[in-house]
């Protein structure tokens, strides 16, 4: 059966805080939990008035110690703006706290503007060649340390962290492949190189010591309420979120509208819609369909599911109904 992970972003919708939406994300957890969600991610972002979750392992460690046996982790944190030994111990860490339940997923971008690349002490004129091997040293760290090894991350040497390579080009998909490390593509926000770098990565695969054959985790937005036009609904919310991050004016998440049309050009709603083209939106029957059809494009292995939604009883109400699919959702197709 094709196993569901849940992305949260952990929205901060307008009137609410950053503790507020802190709690959500943690009570979301424990739902998803329950509900049968293999994993429940959480991502790196900066200067985002939005998003919460900006010291993602701190809150990894907050959500991993209110679950128990659901996999947490990171899609993801972007090394580029850290010491990769920074990382391992971080990581490190939260596995020697919570055995085989933390998995690591690496991106190159920074999750911010450049101010906050700057604030974060980032080299902003490092050599595009120091994310992969950034990565390798990062791989370092956790192998088991040698008898007089200078250097270890404490915690980190020889714990059990998955990598994952994050991506939306070409570029992620070939360095999951040299790896040998399982990808994870960005298509719930940047769709265009799909199909491609979905390709490129299973042809050029390498088996590792990590795995042994090609593994794909492919994102996509849902929103499932009982009503079509209820859950379209909630959509308008990351709609507005995303149009006002183009317009170059992030904010709080929006609440909802009953319609987007006042709000966008022509131009706008088309490359809305086109960023957000892998969306599932309706009743549990019209998202089923379209996880069906993306999961016939894709072949993924496993599927990432996220939504911003305002309110947070609606947010439980569309992840459950989501996990009602999953039970019994079909076998992988292709791939």
């Amino acid at each position: 059966m094709v196993p569901f992970t849940l992305l949260d972003l952990s929205p901060i919708p307008q009137g609410a805080d950053a503790g507020t939406a802190l709690r959500n994300t943690i009570d979301l957890a424990r739902h998803a939990e329950a509900w049968g969600y293999r994993r429940f991610w959480l991502a790196e972002h900066h200067n985002m008035p939005g998003i919460a979750s900006a010291a993602t392992a701190v809150v990894i460690g907050q959500v991993a110690a209110a679950t128990s046996r659901i996999r947490v982790g990171a899609a993801g944190i972007m090394l580029p703006n850290h010491a990769p030994l920074v990382i391992a111990e971080q990581f490190g860490t939260l596995a020697a706290l919570f055995p085989g339940r933390v998995d690591l997923g690496l991106g190159r971008a920074p999750g911010s503007d450049m101010r906050a690349a700057r604030a974060l002490r980032r080299n902003l004129d490092s050599d595009p060649d120091g994310f992969p091997r950034d990565v390798v040293e990062l791989q370092s760290y956790f192998r088991p340390a040698r008898p007089g090894q200078p250097l270890q991350a404490v915690p980190g040497a020889g714990q059990d962290v998955p990598l994952w390579i994050l991506g939306s080009s070409l570029y992620g998909a070939q360095l999951a492949a040299v790896l040998g490390l399982p990808y994870a593509f960005a298509s719930h926000f940047a769709p265009d190189a799909l199909d491609e770098a979905l390709r490129v990565y299973r042809e050029q695969f390498r088996p590792s010591e990590q795995l042994d054959r090609p593994h794909v985790a492919a994102a996509i937005n849902v929103f499932a309420d009982e009503t079509e036009a209820g859950a379209r609904r909630l959509f308008t919310s990351l709609q507005q979120q995303f149009l006002n991050l183009r317009r170059g004016t992030p904010g709080q998440l929006p609440p909802p509208v009953d319609s987007m049309d006042r709000l966008w050009t022509a131009a706008e709603r088309a490359g809305t819609e086109r960023a957000l083209s892998c969306s599932a939106v309706g009743t549990p029957a019209q998202v089923r369909a379209g996880l069906e059809a993306f999961l016939e494009r894709t072949g993924a292995d496993e599927l990432v599911l996220t939504g911003q939604i305002f309110d947070h009883e609606a947010r439980l109400r569309s992840f459950r109904l989501v996990a009602e699919l999953g039970k019994d959702f079909l076998p992988r197709h292709g791939g």
